[in-house]
């Protein structure tokens, strides 16, 4: 089984359930005594990015939270009991041998690319995962493989669901006014609909023009015109 230590800032929030989901297939658990033992220079409570990395004399990956980025600066353990090391700065003091999303992300944290504090919206999920009974479906047909530590599991398998009906439900919800729906421009058959009424020939003229300057103008316009039609 790898050992990945991660790094995130004092103030995020994990759990165990959470990492899992962020790493699976991989196994996530925490480090044991044995696991010190066989690292004596991991100080439990005050381990360094020091002592950290694929290329150090441990050679044990470390992983960080998007946040720490290169040129921020950090309070770390100094690999001693007791010590810290501060003001460390990422990307010159030391550099982490990945990335991994696995912090709970809460209003007002940091952006990871600098653009300010992270404010919550509302979104819409387009193709939600549906594991169904795929679990079971998966020991009957005896799908499995082995993880990192040559352990037997059984894969999950599942879809997700994504269809007509629901890429029309999210344009709804989301482009939408007092007078109903508004198309995004993408979806929307076209840029102006044009109708002239009535039996008026010069009516029905003009309005052809009308369409042709506005195709011209690279509109996409949908013209409707002729005798049948009328006011609603």
């Amino acid at each position: 089984m790898s050992r990945w230590p991660w790094a995130c800032p004092a103030t995020a929030r994990s759990t165990s359930s959470g990492c899992r989901r962020r790493l699976e297939p991989a196994d996530v658990e925490p480090f044991t005594d044995a696991d010190f033992d066989r690292h004596p220079a991991l100080v439990k409570g005050y381990i360094g990015p020091g002592v950290l990395g694929e290329a150090s004399a441990s050679g044990i990956r470390y992983l960080v939270d998007p946040r720490v980025v290169t040129g921020t600066r950090w309070v770390t353990g100094a690999d001693q009991p007791g010590r810290h090391v501060l003001d460390l700065v990422a990307g010159r003091d030391f550099t982490p041998d990945g990335v991994v999303e696995a912090a709970e992300v809460r209003a007002g944290d940091p952006a990871p690319d600098g653009s300010g504090p992270l404010e919550p919206g509302a979104g819409h999920r387009d193709g939600p995962h549906l594991p169904g009974s795929a679990p079971s479906t998966a020991r009957r047909s005896a799908c499995r493989c082995s993880t990192s530590g040559a352990r037997l599991v059984t894969v999950t398998m599942g879809s997700y669901g994504i269809g007509v009906s629901r890429a029309v439900a999210a344009v709804a919800e989301h482009g939408h006014d007092e007078a109903g729906l508004v198309w995004p421009r993408e979806l929307s058959p076209a840029d102006v609909h044009l109708v002239a009424t009535g039996k008026d020939a010069a009516v029905l003229e003009a309005a052809d023009a009308l369409a042709t300057e506005r195709r011209a103008a690279g509109s996409r316009c949908c013209s409707t015109t002729g005798p049948r039609c009328r006011p609603a």
